[in-house]
């Protein structure tokens, strides 16, 4: 939290005096714009406007070196504003008192295997907490990484990085601000992707041949003209003018469908060189940071410098909608036509490299926000990783809770299958939701919120929270069965961690009873380990039978001085209290 206020108080001086600096700046401009008028003015009115030259050369010099250094201002003021933003997101984020970083939304799918019913996406949801990405890819990458199990060698590459990026908060905040001031979407990705696929015809060589020597030709007869005088050679720079021109007129459609579905790439296009330069000039220790630094060229050339080449030459044929500049400069140079060469020798030498070089700022974004995690919660830790089928986590608590309040528990899988009753508001549901919320985090490379943590990184299934689907004429009970089908499926292909809440709750109680004991005995068959959780304590009967692969834990409701308290502590052995008879009993329901 002091890291983040320091920074807050820091960038919120620095953008009053940016701004001071830039209203400053402004007025001076203006006086300046009004001098030069005036002394115009006065040149005219006066019929010695040569004595006038100096002064008003001198106000246009200083008005152009303003405008570069207003530019500056502006962008040193923005940079500011959005680190003070930043810094205002984590502080509220910390003090618990909103969440303003995207959840995600529309990445929810109700049927996937657990996104949906351990709440990784959507409002309060864990992507919205670890989430400070801010390019569309980042974005994306950071979605696609909780959605499922990393290989092993993976998630020991992204720990190391994690480790070394959230000692590096400064830096981490340079690369989310450079993305939060410019902010792309998938409609700009895809237009500069589309951009990258164009094989459309170029300039011909003769045309291109023309746009060389009909410039050079007009310089020549204009500076033949200053030497000699001759007036035929003035004339001659006005043809060749015009038909500079004419040859840029000829090809104006050609340069607009260049550009037609670009508009503000340029600016875009900036903002990510800025990015990669970051990443380009940070010295990084962990195999996979190095990695993805190494790749960031092209015929041996930074691509930052190669990416802010390209935001030049767009920037540049984006003019061709500015009649002034487009007349004097296409007249006098062709100018458009050597843009479009170099937009088409770029496209050529290295537009196979922009969906790599935008995939390795999305690795970054993400990789940044699990060391964001990690950097806001010391007291998480790395899993241990295994391929035994162990699963052991010490004060495991769910990330999103409270971390004054939280109570964590300690429990082991070593193999085994855990049938586990609790009274509701006993904490049987958080509980379950804890384990999953963790192995998916331990499935990716992150810190996971326990004090210690043995993982073998399985996949995660969950059946907990299902919703009636009315577009497909589904009930609850049916999307239900289908899931648990989905399952055992998946069971039957790999290993994986399971989690069962309340299975079958669609059905009467012998039917419930009788299949829920049906499904604990496929799991063990099919040496699934996880957890279910059950009201129902003949259920709990079934680890009699198969000790070796059931347990039972429970979490009890204490009745003290008559009154119903919650421990949240996990417990061996089978739910005993009968808190619902104990509460309508009190509030005289019964």
């Amino acid at each position: 939290m002091e890291f983040y206020t320091s920074r807050k108080v820091s960038y919120s001086a620095a953008f009053t005096s940016l701004k001071k600096q830039y209203n400053t700046i402004s007025i001076v401009r203006l006086l300046i714009a009004i001098a030069i008028i005036v002394l115009g003015y006065y040149g005219l009115k006066q019929d010695n406007f040569n004595t006038y030259i100096v002064p008003i050369l001198g106000c246009i010099i200083a008005f152009v070196y303003l405008m570069r250094v207003h530019g500056n201002v502006a962008n040193k003021k923005l940079r500011a504003a959005t680190l003070v933003a930043i810094n205002e997101d984590e502080i509220t984020h910390l003090q618990r008192k909103g969440n303003n970083f995207d959840n995600g939304a529309e990445y929810i799918d109700f049927k996937h295997p657990y996104t949906y019913d351990l709440d990784v996406f959507g409002q309060n949801s864990l992507f919205q907490s670890i989430n400070r990405t801010e390019t569309y890819k980042g974005k994306e990458k950071l979605a696609q990484m909780l959605l499922t199990t990393l290989p092993h060698d993976v998630i020991l590459q992204n720990q190391e990085a994690v480790k070394e990026l959230a000692g590096k908060p400064e830096w981490r905040q340079e690369v989310q601000a450079l993305g939060r001031m410019k902010k792309d979407s998938e409609t700009t990705y895809a237009k500069l992707i589309t951009w990258t696929n164009d094989s459309s015809k170029g300039i011909n060589k003769i045309s291109y041949l023309f746009a060389i020597i009909a410039p050079l030709a007009l310089i020549g007869c204009f500076i033949t003209y200053m030497i000699t005088g001759d007036s035929s050679l003035f004339n001659w720079s006005i043809y060749i003018f015009i038909f500079n021109l004419f040859m840029v007129a000829g090809k104006a459609k050609l340069f607009k469908n260049e550009i037609s579905n670009t508009t503000e790439t340029d600016e875009i296009l900036h903002q990510y060189s800025l990015t990669i330069a970051q990443i380009e000039q940070a010295e990084f220790q962990s195999e996979k940071l190095k990695t993805l630094q190494q790749k960031l060229s092209s015929e041996s050339k930074p691509a930052g410098q190669l990416i802010k080449k390209l935001a030049t030459l767009f920037g540049q044929m984006d003019s061709i909608s500015n009649v002034f500049a487009s007349l004097l400069f296409n007249g006098l140079f062709q100018f458009h036509v050597h843009v479009f060469k170099g937009l088409q020798h770029w496209r050529k030498q290295h537009s196979s490299n922009i969906v790599v070089w935008l995939d390795i700022i999305a690795d970054f974004e993400a990789l940044n926000s699990l060391a964001n995690l990690y950097y806001n919660n010391k007291d998480y830790t790395f899993p241990e990783l295994n391929t035994n089928r162990n699963i052991t986590f010490k004060g495991l608590a769910h990330p999103l809770l409270n971390p004054a309040t939280r109570v964590g528990n300690d429990v082991t899988f070593s193999p085994q299958f855990t049938i586990l009753t609790g009274s509701n508001m006993s904490g049987k549901s958080t509980f379950l939701r804890s384990l999953g919320v963790n192995m998916v985090l331990a499935g990716i490379g992150a810190p996971v919120c326990a004090t210690a943590a043995t993982v073998h990184p399985l996949p995660v299934l969950v059946s907990m929270r299902l919703s009636d689907s009315l577009s497909d004429s589904e009930s609850y009970f049916f999307a239900e069965i289908k899931r648990l089908k989905q399952i055992m499926d998946a069971l039957e292909k790999e290993n994986s961690f399971v989690l069962l809440d309340e299975i079958l709750r669609g059905t009467n109680s012998d039917d419930k009873r009788t299949g829920t004991i049906k499904v604990v005995k496929k799991m063990i068959a099919r040496q699934a380990i996880g957890v279910i959780a059950t009201h129902d304590v003949e259920v709990c009967n079934s680890t009699a039978e198969y000790p070796e692969q059931l347990i039972n834990r429970c979490f009890e409701a204490n009745i003290e001085n008559n009154n119903l308290y919650f421990d949240y502590k996990l417990r061996d052995g089978i739910c005993k209290n009968k808190s619902a008879t104990f509460l309508m009993e009190k509030i005289g329901v019964i």
